[in-house]
């Protein structure tokens, strides 16, 4: 038996095994293969074997995912591990893909039950919260601790990611031209700083106190708090604040957007804020855009006029 290993820049290590027909039973398996084995002329002869990606197809999956970390880039490995074995069984190089077999892979994935394709609304069906209740939650996490308030905070008025906000360290915060300010790494390692409001930078300095390095949210055992943990915080508060729904870190980042453009922010200044790829999903946040109020025909109307004067 033989064994050829392709081990990916990514971290995967494809390992595939042949064995010679004539050598017997596959070891551990239990298995016959059909070949004569008995004990004087049984022999392991070593076969080649092909490996599993070519040089070009390996720096190809490691470049894409070299883009990416966290669970992003676990959950595209996933994806990546699933399509390359499905093109493998069919004897089809990865640079042989076609849009018609990519269809394929997508259609056999459906059969097993595997993924179902999402139906994309023009409106965003997450759990939502409204102006009353966002208010209620903030001062729910006020009568907690000064931890569980800044969390809270930094969600709900600055709208992070759950990985965003539990990855904030101390050495990250700062002071530019009198904005208190955090540096974050959005999704796919972008850095940014960004603002803090006033009642969240002050938050951050209790739940820090003298502390002067490490991570700014800490979990019970004096770890890092991890995704698990601010999901946890947020249930608690959410029922300390009479919320029977089912809120998560998202449906605070989800009732942030909502209320920046229900408070008039210009949408393509919210989409920076959210880190949206782009407006189209910024867009379905807004659940006033089918107001008749907001047509752009009054305001061109208004428009023409005054200069008409």
């Amino acid at each position: 038996m033989v064994k050829s290993a392709v081990a990916l820049p990514c971290g995967w290590r494809v390992s595939s095994w042949c064995w010679d027909r004539g050598a017997g039973p596959a070891p551990g398996l239990g298995l016959d293969l059909g070949g004569t084995h008995d004990a004087a002329t049984a022999s392991a002869a070593l076969v080649s074997v092909q490996p599993v990606f070519t040089d070009a197809e390996r720096l190809a999956l490691g470049g894409y995912l070299a883009g990416y970390r966290g669970l992003t880039r676990e959950a595209y490995a996933l994806d990546l591990r699933q399509f390359t074995t499905w093109c493998r069984t069919r004897s089809l190089p990865l640079f042989a893909v076609r849009r018609a077999d990519i269809e394929s892979f997508a259609r056999d994935l459906e059969d097993r039950g595997r993924v179902r394709r999402p139906r994309l609304d023009y409106q965003s069906r997450a759990v939502a919260l409204d102006r009353n209740e966002l208010v209620s939650l903030l001062v729910a996490a006020g009568l907690g601790t000064a931890g569980e308030h800044a969390l809270i905070s930094l969600l709900a008025l600055n709208g992070l990611r759950v990985s965003e906000a539990t990855g904030t360290d101390i050495e990250h915060l700062g002071l530019d031209r009198g904005h208190r300010t955090l540096t974050i790494t959005r999704k796919g390692g972008k850095v940014v700083t960004i603002p803090l409001a006033p009642r969240t930078a002050r938050v951050i300095g209790l739940a820090v106190g003298e502390r002067t390095g490490g991570p700014v949210f800490l979990a019970g055992d004096g770890r890092r708090l991890d995704r698990h943990g601010a999901g946890r915080i947020v249930r608690r508060v959410a029922r300390g604040a009479g919320i029977i729904k089912a809120v998560t870190p998202h449906t605070l980042r989800h009732a942030f957007i909502t209320a920046a453009l229900d408070a008039g922010v210009p949408l393509r200044d919210v989409q920076e804020t959210a880190s949206h790829a782009g407006p189209r999903t910024t867009n379905r946040y807004d659940r006033a855009r089918s107001s008749l109020d907001r047509r752009a025909t009054y305001i061109v109307a208004a428009y023409l006029t005054s200069a008409a004067r």
